[in-house]
């Protein structure tokens, strides 16, 4: 299972938060059901649960879908969903406080700091850029963002799902041809925190950043890029964001 934007039940828990954001929360909670109708498997069923658990005012309501989106994460058990338990055990938690249980409070707040691992991913890893580079050659620290351009990173990013790195490519700045390298962290790493419990549960991208080099090991030259319409739809969700770069 992989996460992609370009999911059918992404798509609608995606249109749901818009609707979130300009106050048409009946509108959302529809496209949220949908999503949760539509799923078909534990990994989609898991992203509509957690979106219906954020957007219920409800604690019983919010604690009925955070426990099933536990219960499809906890079936999934893969990299994909493993950033996702501590916050998931934080947010039962505060439901049972809010409904006063504090032993199940206690045991999910316990639950969520014994889940706090570090990042057990181990790839592949790839980096979407627009540079000519060659094999051995080293990804530092230090270049302007693609988002904020204004914005120098501390930091070196990469990922584990070739779409994101081709949608990385494809925001890279230069005229260059869009180009997937196949990298190799020289250092430790962790979650990308601008993705990391925003929209979704985790890190569902599987998104990392670094202060160590990345090495260039390889190149991936048969991916799937992204339509036009794709690429105009997330510059327009892109513009309209608010959020700040977190380095």
């Amino acid at each position: 299972m992989e996460f992609s934007p370009n999911n059918p039940v992404v798509k609608l828990c995606l249109q749901g938060m818009a609707m979130e954001e300009s106050g048409k929360s009946e509108a959302a909670g529809r496209l949220f059901l949908q999503a949760w109708t539509d799923a078909t498997d534990d990994l989609e069923k898991f992203i509509a649960a957690h979106a219906l658990a954020r957007h219920n005012s409800s604690p019983a309501l919010k604690l009925q879908w955070f426990e099933t989106a536990l219960k499809f994460a906890l079936d999934i058990n893969d990299v994909t969903v493993a950033g996702a338990f501590p916050a998931l055990y934080q947010n039962i938690a505060k439901c049972y406080e809010e409904l006063n249980d504090p032993d199940e409070a206690k045991r999910n707040y316990e639950l969520a700091v014994s889940t706090r691992d570090p990042v057990s991913d181990t790839g592949p890893f790839y980096h979407g850029t627009k540079a000519d580079l060659q094999l051995g050659d080293l990804l530092r620290p230090g270049g302007n963002s693609n988002y904020r351009s204004e914005v120098v990173m501390n930091h070196v990013y990469f990922t584990a799902l070739l779409h994101g790195a081709g949608l990385a490519a494809t925001l890279a700045k230069g005229e260059g041809r869009e180009r997937i390298y196949i990298v190799e962290p020289t250092g430790g790493f962790e979650n990308d925190p601008n993705v990391t419990d925003k929209k979704f549960p985790g890190n569902l991208t599987r998104s990392y950043r670094s202060t160590a080099p990345l090495k260039i090991v390889g190149e991936v030259t048969d991916w799937i890029r992204q339509t036009p319409e794709e690429r105009q739809a997330f510059r327009a969700r892109l513009a309209k964001s608010k959020g700040e770069i977190i380095n």
